[in-house]
């Protein structure tokens, strides 16, 4: 029988998934890796997607309190559910676009990605930071959490590829900010999406 209604889609596809699933997966984790798997049909992210200590209870804290969301693709923000970040009053931006941060890139010999996370560290109200392309993202995150200049309440950090992206997603589990990562190559726009999806349907639905 083919079904037509998203909803019941949604909640059939949640139903097969949690029936498929093999992996142990803590409680509080579960909503994201299932919202992962959903987008993906990749149940190697029940084993791949890390979190560390009250990772999602944290990030939940601050999207009830209103927190910037900054992602480091369009692609991502786009795929961030504006109807559930409205009502919690969040504010999602990516600047990888902006002309100063094109211009900051080009005179430092640096990717857009490190300018675009060096220009959202100015941001004044509590930050998620989400990364789904750019290791060199994560990397400069690494850099600003450092050096004090940025304390984000929750880093997802998922991208995807070959090059600097094991050391990347290695070095922000070190930083000591809430994560969640996906070990690996695998990752992706998409994936960085469903998981702050994820967070806030627990809050919003």
């Amino acid at each position: 029988m083919i079904i037509h209604d998203p909803n019941e889609i949604e909640k059939r596809s949640m139903e097969i998934i949690e029936s498929e699933l093999v992996a142990e997966i803590p409680p509080e984790n579960k909503a994201v890796v299932k919202r992962v798997i959903h987008c993906t049909a990749d149940f190697d992210y029940a084993a791949n997607l890390a979190f560390s200590e009250d990772a999602c209870a944290k990030a939940i804290e601050a999207l009830k309190n209103g927190c910037d969301i900054v992602t480091d693709t369009n692609m991502a923000k786009s795929g961030i559910n504006k109807t559930a970040a409205g009502k919690l009053g969040c504010e999602i931006h990516c600047f990888m676009s902006d002309p100063d941060v094109a211009e900051t890139a080009k005179a430092r010999g640096c990717t857009r990605a490190v300018a675009s996370m060096e220009k959202a560290s100015e941001l004044t109200r509590s930050l998620i930071f989400v990364v789904g392309n750019a290791p060199t993202a994560l990397l400069a995150l690494c850099d600003l959490i450092a050096e004090g200049k940025v304390k984000p309440e929750l880093v997802i950090g998922v991208p995807v590829g070959f090059v600097n992206i094991l050391e990347a997603k290695d070095a922000i589990m070190q930083t000591g900010v809430p994560y969640i990562v996906a070990k690996g190559r695998k990752g992706g726009s998409n994936v960085a999406a469903a998981i702050v999806n994820a967070l806030m349907y627990q809050i919003t639905r």
